[in-house]
């Protein structure tokens, strides 16, 4: 498909920041799209959530960019602007009108190079305190918020880098010093350890003047923290865990270890969660929402990462039904695709939202740059969109059957979450 190909140019910088850039006139707009290649899976025990930490710190001001201004220099040019954190990345991002690029590489360069020109314990004790206490608004005090951190716990190896939660442990957030700041960004926030992506409209050779001219005095980082990977994924038997919280309803996971991302079973996977619960008409939801009347809801998904990653199914029981009726159910549906497998009306209709989300999602300028960085950090290919929607195009019947036989009927964690008394 013409329309998945996206051309682009790639180079190294002499500090070794890897820059890609995409050229489309299709509006008069420009991306900056910048990854470090450090996330909560760089972390040790102990000083988890450091790398989600800096996704807040870095918007505190640097050397020539005072507190809260990065916010405001960019909205006040009509732009949007912000960063997440996962397992295995943190980028930052600003979209703005086409002849305001230098201003996002100006922002973005100055707190590479010059973040802690402007740290202070002050900062520091600030944003501990704001993502403390986004800790406890998410997950500790929402309702059904702790069964991430509980699932990751238990179904990874103790040592594993998923094994935490990308915002850290409380005990972890309240310890963070200096020390462990200046350590964490002079190991990770470095041109080598980054990769820029411009998109959009601007002229390429002025564009290219403009990125050395920004970053290309930037040095620093060389040594970096490469997670230690346990050698067993698999769990030796099934785990129950429950957990009691403040909700109305209980509340069934079922967590099965699985694939890496990009993986050949990545793909299969992730089809047989949309077979599952993906629409009103799939298995699950018809089975447990429309027929029996068991369940509020059904979900599944496949969460893979460059380190491992699991297949969850979750379900939440309605009043006076007992949650093994719904567990049952959801067995009996496994059972059935491993020895029956699907329907061919099934594998299209999931390809096709596949594929009209995949299609969908070119069409916005962030959402462009950020896959195409996605894409060199995994597969160091960022036109890598035509391959990846061919992983699912190219699925067929019986490897959906083998995936369910390949993962979930192996052991696997079950979390149920009750109401407190």
């Amino acid at each position: 498909m013409e329309l998945l190909n996206i051309p682009y140019s790639k180079y190294k910088l002499r500090n070794g920041l890897e820059v890609i850039l995409h050229l489309s006139k299709s509006a008069p707009l420009v991306s900056v799209n910048l990854w470090y290649k450090v996330g909560s899976a760089n972390e040790v025990k102990g000083k988890t959530g450091l790398a989600h930490l800096f996704e807040h710190m870095m918007f505190q001001g640097s050397k020539n960019v005072a507190k809260e201004m990065h916010f405001r220099y960019v909205q006040e040019a009509g732009g949007t602007l912000n960063g997440s954190t996962s397992f295995d990345r943190t980028n930052y991002f600003e979209k703005l009108p086409a002849n305001s690029l230098d201003l996002a590489l100006w922002l973005e360069s100055d707190r590479m190079g010059y973040f802690l020109n402007a740290l202070t314990e002050e900062k520091l004790k600030n944003q501990k305190d704001v993502v403390y206490n986004e800790r406890l608004e998410r997950y500790d005090n929402q309702p059904y918020g702790l069964a991430w951190e509980l699932i990751v716990k238990n179904l990874y190896p103790d040592l594993h880098p998923y094994s935490w939660p990308t915002i850290g442990f409380p005990d972890d957030i309240k310890s963070y010093s200096l020390e462990d700041v200046k350590s964490f960004f002079q190991k990770y926030y470095s041109p080598q350890n980054s990769t820029l992506v411009i998109a959009g409209d601007f002229e390429f050779d002025e564009a290219k003047k403009s990125v050395e001219k920004y970053f290309g005095e930037i040095t620093g980082g060389n040594s970096f923290h490469k997670p230690k990977i346990p050698d067993d994924f698999l769990l030796k038997s099934n785990k129950l865990i429950e957990h009691s919280d403040q909700v109305q309803l209980e509340r069934i996971y079922l967590a099965f270890p699985t694939c890496k991302v990009f993986d050949n079973d990545d793909a299969p996977l992730e089809i047989l969660s949309a077979i599952l619960t993906g629409s009103k008409g799939s298995r699950l939801h018809k089975k447990l929402v429309i027929e029996e009347e068991l369940a509020q809801d059904v979900s599944a998904f496949q969460f893979s990462g460059k380190y491992g990653g699991h297949f969850m199914i979750a379900a939440t029981v309605k009043p006076g039904v007992k949650i093994d009726r719904v567990k049952k159910i959801i067995f009996n549906e496994i059972e059935e695709v491993t020895k029956n497998g699907i329907t061919a009306k099934e594998l299209t209709r999931s390809k096709n939202s596949i594929s009209s989300h995949f299609v969908f999602g070119l069409q916005n300028l962030d959402s462009l740059a950020d896959q195409m960085n996605l894409y060199n950090f995994y597969l160091n290919e960022p036109n890598s969109f035509t391959f990846d929607l061919n992983r699912y195009l190219s699925v067929d019947e019986n490897q959906i059957g083998n995936v369910c036989n390949r993962y979930l009927t192996k052991p696997y964690l079950e979390l149920i979450i009750i109401p407190k008394k």
